[in-house]
């Protein structure tokens, strides 16, 4: 069996965190094709991505351009510092100022969405600060009369941080709400972790049955505990380098498939690396999605061409601008 010892010592991102590097990030802005306010449209599948600010109800009508998406997937910044580094991108600043800008985009950003719309909004929980920004986030949400709460998703990592007097912590929190009634496809609910445990024994139609029997699949389903999903880092496929706050593509992919049709928009006003629109592509919807920053917004316009070019859904330890190398 051949030692891959050196192999896995030799696998470094090329870059650092973008928005932690001032002098990197502005080596990378004159390589982006947009600058803020500007609007790229894929000539393939019709997904566009945009430099513009997620709290502009203007800019929304103008990616949106008269459509109405099915789905909204966010993932603002969670105001707390990531990786003990205070950025723009990353950063905190202080709780009133933060609610009053999720307040406004969630002003901007819900009434542009469909009658019958799904939403999810990946949030955080900063300990120092009472939980926040998650209580007001959702209280935020109660008051809007014609969105209804539906779950709470928790995304279990594989590693966590912390210190020994306290839990580690490895989760993240995922908060559905509905406007109407969107679709919701419980196929996509099924892991690939086959059902073990068999027992709970009850009577069905004068026959008694278990539950492996009772069941519409081979397989768990992922319920509301997503165990089942790896943390992105640098030895897999899709990692972004240089993009700190990466969801996983499976993640992502399963809200798709499950909340929306084929064929549906769907809407990320925080295009970070890209992953909701890698999402959208793979399975066969209309990516609408941007960021404040034309940095992220080229990585993800880099990034779908990337995968159509090479079947490659990021750049795991490569360069997404080999430009600078």
């Amino acid at each position: 069996m051949a030692d891959d010892t050196s192999d896995r010592r030799s696998m470094k991102e090329p870059i650092g965190r973008i928005d932690a590097d001032p002098a990197l990030h502005a080596r990378l802005v004159p390589l982006c094709r947009l600058k803020p306010g500007e609007i790229w449209e894929d000539p393939v599948a019709g997904h566009r991505v945009g430099v513009l600010d997620a709290t502009d109800a203007g800019a929304v009508r103008r990616i949106t351009g008269g459509a109405a998406p099915a789905l909204c997937i966010a993932d603002p910044p969670y105001n707390v510092t990531v990786g003990s580094r205070r950025t723009p991108a990353l950063g905190k600043i202080s709780m009133g100022d933060y609610d009053r800008f999720t307040h406004d985009w969630l002003d901007a950003i819900l009434p542009a969405l469909a009658p019958d719309a799904s939403f999810y909004a990946w949030l955080g929980a900063d300990m120092a600060n009472g939980l926040h920004p998650f209580p007001e986030f959702c209280l935020d949400m109660r008051a809007r009369a014609d969105w209804t709460a539906r779950n709470w998703v928790t995304l279990r990592n594989q590693r966590g941080y912390g210190t020994q007097a306290n839990w580690m912590w490895v989760r993240q929190e995922l908060l559905y709400y509905v406007r109407g009634k969107p679709p919701f496809h419980v196929a996509a609910d099924y892991t690939d972790i086959p059902k073990i445990l068999r027992g709970y024994y009850k009577q069905v139609a004068g026959e008694r049955t278990e539950n492996a029997e009772r069941g519409k699949g081979a397989t768990i389903r992922a319920g509301n505990v997503w165990v089942d999903v790896q943390q992105v880092f640098y030895r897999l496929h899709e990692n972004v380098p240089g993009c700190y706050a990466q969801k996983p593509l499976k993640a992502i992919e399963r809200i798709i498939t499950a909340s929306s049709d084929p064929g549906a928009i769907v809407i990320d006003p925080f295009a970070h690396s890209g992953t909701t629109l890698i999402a959208a592509e793979r399975t066969g919807r209309r990516a609408l999605t941007f960021d404040l920053d034309p940095v992220f917004a080229e990585i993800a316009i880099r990034r779908l061409e990337r995968l159509r070019a090479t079947g490659q859904p990021g750049w795991q330890c490569d360069h997404p601008f080999p430009e600078l190398t």
